[in-house]
């Protein structure tokens, strides 16, 4: 199969029809052999009954129903483990994608060996409360992952190489940060290509600003996970044992100039009479636990069934 279709769908029965028959036109008029997964993240509209239509009246087209809403990444999560295509195109159920783009996207895969190519909406047609915070939202992305060819990490629309999909997990809210994900897995290979945005047919938008803040936690866990993931102690080690050897050479400090203090006759305060004293004990404990909870990581590290999971690209 050459193309996999993922649509994770919120409340969409409007647009499912005539985002199916848009796909549909594109995939006949380039001999495309094609799947449309429909992944319905536990609508409260007809979009299940549309898709059960939709699934009788076309062959290529399946659904997927979660039985309550649990969010766009488990939708996506769930449609990659079941899309067979050789490239896998994901895009939004709301007509703001174009599939007129998956030629386009599908070429840079198959014959440009991209490993992922990410849409860039250049012209958008979103309210600025939500251009700006994505702007901004995407600048920091930048900073932290270190993938600077991508202007718009959150754009829908994306295409895969089908073992890119078959080798990262999405959960929570990181569906924003698929390409880092990936890039952690090793695929290197990340490009973009400037897509058709257009303004919202039916319905509203999904997602409030809350999205941001959720946003950026998941990417300090993607962060940490995928650089201290399999060896915690390297990121806990050296700050507990900096905090602990600044609390003890305080400490020997201050005991130091006591003992001078007593052997020159001098007026000396006690030692935890002290405000140091106890930035110093503060600093000894902190230390302490920092060590500790990387050596507890380390050890449910090693434990882990996955501890030992590598993603191999060829073996000859």
């Amino acid at each position: 199969m050459d193309i996999s279709v993922v649509v994770p769908l919120y409340n969409e029965a409007e647009s499912l029809p005539e985002l199916t028959d848009w796909i549909r036109r594109v995939m006949v008029a380039h001999n495309f052999s094609y799947e449309i997964i429909l992944v319905d993240d536990g609508s409260k509209d007809t979009s299940w009954a549309v898709i059960l239509e939709l699934k009788q009246q076309h062959e290529q087209i399946s659904g997927i129903k979660f039985r309550r809403n649990y969010g766009k990444s488990a939708a996506l999560n769930v449609g990659f483990a079941a899309a067979q295509g050789d490239v896998v195109i994901t895009m939004d159920a709301d007509l703001q994608d174009s599939p007129d783009e998956i030629p386009e996207l599908y070429d840079r895969i198959m014959n440009q060996d991209a490993d992922l190519v990410s849409g860039w909406k250049q012209k958008r047609y979103d309210p600025i409360t939500k251009t700006i915070p994505t702007k901004l939202f995407n600048a920091v992305t930048r900073g932290m992952s270190g993938i600077h060819n991508l202007h718009d990490f959150n754009c829908g629309l994306k295409a895969y190489k089908k073992d890119v999909v078959k080798s990262i997990e999405v959960y929570g809210e990181m569906h924003r940060y698929i390409p880092v994900i990936a890039k952690w897995a090793g695929f290197s290979n990340i490009q973009e290509q400037v897509v058709q945005h257009y303004p919202r047919k039916y319905g509203t938008t999904k997602f409030g600003p809350g999205r941001f803040v959720k946003g950026f936690l998941d990417l300090l866990s993607i962060f940490f996970v995928g650089k201290f993931g399999k060896r915690p102690m390297h990121f806990f080690g050296p700050i507990g044992v900096i905090s602990f050897l600044i609390g003890f050479f305080i400490t020997i400090y201050l005991i130091s100039d006591k003992l001078m203090s007593i052997a020159n006759g001098t007026v000396y305060r006690n030692v935890t009479d002290q405000p140091l004293f106890y930035l110093s004990l503060l600093a000894i404990m902190i230390g302490t636990q920092l060590f500790l909870t990387g050596f507890i990581a380390e050890l449910l590290s090693r434990s882990s069934s996955e501890r030992n999971k590598y993603h191999i690209e060829r073996v000859v």
